[in-house]
């Protein structure tokens, strides 16, 4: 194979300085950027243009802002959000009022709306509740049955018994058994990421994608678009097809303006046959398993779950994979058995949360689980840009006397996000919310764990883009034993923190406050 390494950090497709920024600048990838903004700039001249004549139209514009700060009242958004575009409104009426209705009319992305509607009308079904996984539940716990409902409602997204669950405290741990269990594939593979990054960690799998596929085993790879201007070349996918690989970007970058871009695949997911299923926060790049130094130490989680739910996950592949798709292949892939883990106890739920609709079953899980909580509620993050709800039902958890904890990074990889973060401190403190930083480097990992009854590992941070804007993934855990060994790597993580407190605040560098304070004006956008 021409142009690959097969050495000990595995294959690699592309040479040194093929990625990156600088490639991206003076690549496909640039002559796009200069289309786009050719578009802004003709776009914004002719509100300018307009803007002139406004003697002539002044009644228009006026009108036309009115009734779209009229329909911002009286939609659906969060209120926080309402008050930034508000802000952007005032600031700029006639091209806030445009902006506001450009994002909100769908251009770009009303027929991906229809596809998504039509793929989840037909994957309902496809993997049906057991009904006595769903009698017995209820019988533990009635709140936890509740939830599961309300999910399961929301798309195809059974509770499923005979699930064993094994927690990764670190990505090195998840990138290890990960490769053991690639090697295991017998009729596909189904990976799904949202950053994908030539080095060791992608080397070692892609080595064996490139032997299963030789194989005879179906290998299907799907990352997303934006890795084109981060990390990947934009023939990528069909490098990776002379491998025998097939492979999608999802939604890859045109020179159009579109609000489609602002709907980004954030899920990490790798299927084994139906049977076996990983996901988290690490994606499948050097850092994750600190090989790459990047920002300290990189503190993520994984779990891998073996039997009857990983089926789900691989449903929820294949919805978005069929997104270009004409004829939907879901029946092919879920003939396969999962078989039954008898010996394991507990619930699982794996999820998704689409962007696209008005279900923002992400958020509502979390707000469920702090709802119901008596004891604590223990929980990682790597960013904390709340909207009003989330905020609030942090606070009254802990008010009521639940122990709430939060850990985020001690070495930022925003500045601004970090920023942003540090405005909740206050607020949260007083309403006796526990808050710490990582000290050794950068927490990526996405945790709640409560009461030692349930917990949710997955993609969904805490913060706009991954609440309202990404299509997200995640696991929802009730009863598993693997929920001690989270709970015990939270308590050892705590170790290694420093705590927020009053005082370390007024410490903060006036710059920070700043920025912070700015910043959340745009925090929705975030």
């Amino acid at each position: 194979m021409a142009g690959e390494e097969m050495e000990g950090r595995g294959i690699r497709l592309l040479k040194k300085g093929q990625k990156g920024l600088i490639h991206a600048l003076f690549s496909r990838f640039g002559v796009i950027l200069l289309l786009f903004l050719l578009q802004v700039w003709f776009l914004f001249s002719i509100l300018v243009w307009f803007e002139d004549l406004q003697p002539y139209i002044s009644g228009v514009t006026v009108l036309f802002t009115v009734v779209m700060v009229l329909y911002l009242l009286n939609s659906r958004l969060d209120p926080t959000a309402k008050i930034t575009w508000l802000v952007i409104i005032m600031l700029m009426p006639v091209f806030g009022a445009f902006l506001l209705w450009f994002t909100k009319s769908e251009v770009g992305h009303r027929l991906i709306k229809g596809r998504v509607n039509q793929i989840a009308a037909q994957a309902r079904g496809c993997i049906c509740q057991e009904p006595e996984a769903m009698r017995r539940l209820e019988q533990e716990d009635a709140g936890a049955a509740a939830l599961v409902r309300y999910v399961e409602r929301s798309g195809c997204y059974p509770v499923f018994e005979n699930t064993a669950v094994t927690y990764f405290p670190v990505g090195e741990k998840k990138w290890e058994e990960m490769l053991r269990q690639l090697e295991q594939a017998r009729h596909y593979i189904f990976l799904e990421y949202f950053i994908v990054d030539e080095g060791l960690m992608w080397g070692k799998v892609l080595e064996i994608l490139a032997r299963k596929a030789a194989e005879g085993v179906e290998v299907r790879v799907m990352y997303d678009g934006t890795c084109e201007f981060t990390t990947l070349s934009h023939n990528y996918p069909k490098r990776l097809q002379k491998l025998g690989i097939k492979c999608k970007m999802f939604a890859p970058l045109t020179p159009f303006v579109s609000t489609h871009y602002n709907y980004r695949d954030h899920r990490k997911i790798l299927v084994i046959d139906g049977h076996t299923a990983f996901t988290g926060g690490v994606n499948l790049a050097d850092e994750y398993i600190n090989h790459r130094k990047k920002h300290g130490h990189w503190k993520d989680t994984a779990v891998m779950l073996q039997g009857e739910a990983a089926r789900s996950f691989a449903l929820m592949f294949l919805e978005m994979w069929g997104m270009e798709e004409k004829e939907l292949e879901f029946d092919r892939f879920l003939e396969y058995p999962a078989v039954p883990q008898k010996d394991a106890s507990g619930y699982v739920m794996p999820y998704g949360d689409c962007p696209l609709d008005d279900d923002l079953v992400g958020e509502r899980v979390y707000m469920d689980i702090l709802n119901r909580a008596r004891k604590y509620v223990h929980i990682m993050t790597p960013y904390l840009i709340l909207d009003g709800e989330m905020e609030t039902a942090l606070k009254f958890a802990a008010e009521r006397g639940v122990d709430v904890k939060l850990i985020l990074p001690g070495i930022p990889d925003k500045k601004t996000a970090y920023a942003l973060a540090k405005t909740h401190y206050r607020s949260l403190l007083d309403s006796g919310v526990k808050i710490y930083e990582y000290s050794p480097g950068f927490v990526h990992a996405k945790l709640f764990v409560s009461d030692d009854r349930e917990g949710v590992v997955g993609t969904i941070n805490l913060d706009y883009r991954s609440l309202y804007h990404h299509f997200e993934c995640a696991a929802y855990l009730y009863g598993v034993p693997c929920l001690a060994d989270m709970e015990a790597d939270y308590q050892a993580t705590l170790t290694q923190c420093r705590a927020v407190t009053h005082e370390t605040l007024k410490e903060e560098p006036w710059t920070r406050r700043l920025l912070g304070c700015v910043m959340k004006v745009v925090a929705p956008l975030m």
